[in-house]
């Protein structure tokens, strides 16, 4: 790949591998807070049309870059990485909605594998925003032999884009993908066919469809290429979900044809509850506490803290590392919730650390 076209330019500097929608948008986003941002794609005329929009500073890979992002489909994004990591000095991360083989093919202290829960029904470079992230949850994976400050400097980056983020094991992740985004984008593809079908049989069924069809249907209409690779790689996640699913359609279907109402009712009246009291997020500084917690200077501990405040649904805020000048302990600062300081501070007892807790203010 050729290097940048244009001149070095002062601050901060990220590479782009794919300038599509996520790819496009960690553009817009870096360049709104004031990064340099450069490109390459497959396409050349996406890198041309992406520099037309504003997504990119320059075409080509800067060797000096802080940063690269890989947004290629997910069955190119461990070559990619690799290209990266040998044409650049800086950190890599990628993008991919599959992550435990991209992450088990990767050895390197500089990588850490990403995944940011965010879509648009518009595709390509065309559809990016610099507000694509903001709000979403944006995971990243390290694992017990990732370098605990590539993953805090990469943890700092995705947080000027507005995400929250999230740690979790490249396994889980993909388990837990399957189940949330997955398996419905599937089923809300399998149930647009079906009404497709009957459409042909009954021309004025589709003018039927009212809020509800076409809410559970909406991502059914997101880019179909990408998803064979994503099947590919997360096979046996997804089978596994959509074998519970079918599984629950059974129950459903067996409530109505034998009329159960009350096991019917209680299925609904569990699963309104459960959309009710999914989580949001909201935090007020005066809603923070600071978390101490001594370490050993050694790689992956800041993975088995992060994700373990995953586990626990501890939303943390902020984090740095304090390095002790003999190079064998370490300190780790984070802001977390205060509501959530008992359930962290016993999470983190029982795995042997020996944290200390400071309100702000």
């Amino acid at each position: 790949m050729s290097g940048p076209t244009e001149a070095p330019h002062p601050g901060r500097r990220a590479n782009v591998v794919g300038v599509g929608l996520i790819g496009g948008s960690i553009g817009l986003v870096l360049r709104r807070a004031g990064w340099h941002v450069s490109g390459v794609d497959q396409d050349p005329t996406r890198t041309d049309r992406a520099l037309h929009l504003g997504v990119l500073d320059a075409v080509g890979l800067d060797p000096d870059a802080e940063i690269t992002f890989v947004a290629t489909p997910v069955g190119a994004v461990t070559e990619a990485v690799d290209k990266a990591l040998a044409a650049t000095t800086g950190l890599v991360t990628d993008v991919g909605s599959v992550k435990a083989p991209i992450v088990e093919g990767i050895d390197d202290r500089r990588f850490v594998g990403g995944h940011p829960m965010a879509g648009s029904e518009q595709e390509g470079v065309d559809g990016a925003s610099a507000d694509l992230f903001a709000g979403a949850v944006w995971v990243l994976t390290p694992t017990s032999g990732t370098d605990d400050t590539t993953y805090a400097q990469v943890r700092s980056i995705v947080a000027l884009m507005g995400a929250e983020i999230l740690a979790l094991d490249p396994a889980r992740h993909d388990e837990f993908v399957a189940v949330v985004s997955h398996v419905p984008h599937l089923t809300a593809a399998s149930l647009m066919r079906i009404a497709d079908d009957r459409a042909d049989e009954h021309a004025a069924l589709l003018r039927l469809a009212a809020g509800g069809f076409r809410d559970m249907t909406r991502i059914a209409s997101g880019h179909p290429g990408i998803w064979p690779d994503i099947c590919a790689e997360n096979r046996t996640a997804i089978v596994a979900g959509l074998d519970r699913l079918i599984a629950a359609l059974g129950d459903a279907r067996d409530q109505v044809a034998d009329n159960d109402r009350s096991a019917l009712l209680d299925d609904l009246t569990r699963a309104r509850s459960a959309r009710v009291n999914l989580p949001s997020r909201y935090t007020r500084p005066s809603e923070l506490v600071e978390v101490r917690v001594p370490v050993p200077d050694r790689p992956g501990v800041l993975a088995d803290v992060t994700t373990l405040a995953t586990e626990l649904d501890v939303n943390i805020v902020d984090l740095e590392i304090a390095h002790s000048s003999e190079g064998v302990k370490g300190v780790l600062i984070l802001l977390i919730e205060a509501g959530t300081t008992d359930v962290f501070r016993g999470g983190l007892l029982a795995r042997g650390y020996r944290p200390s807790i400071h309100p702000l203010g």
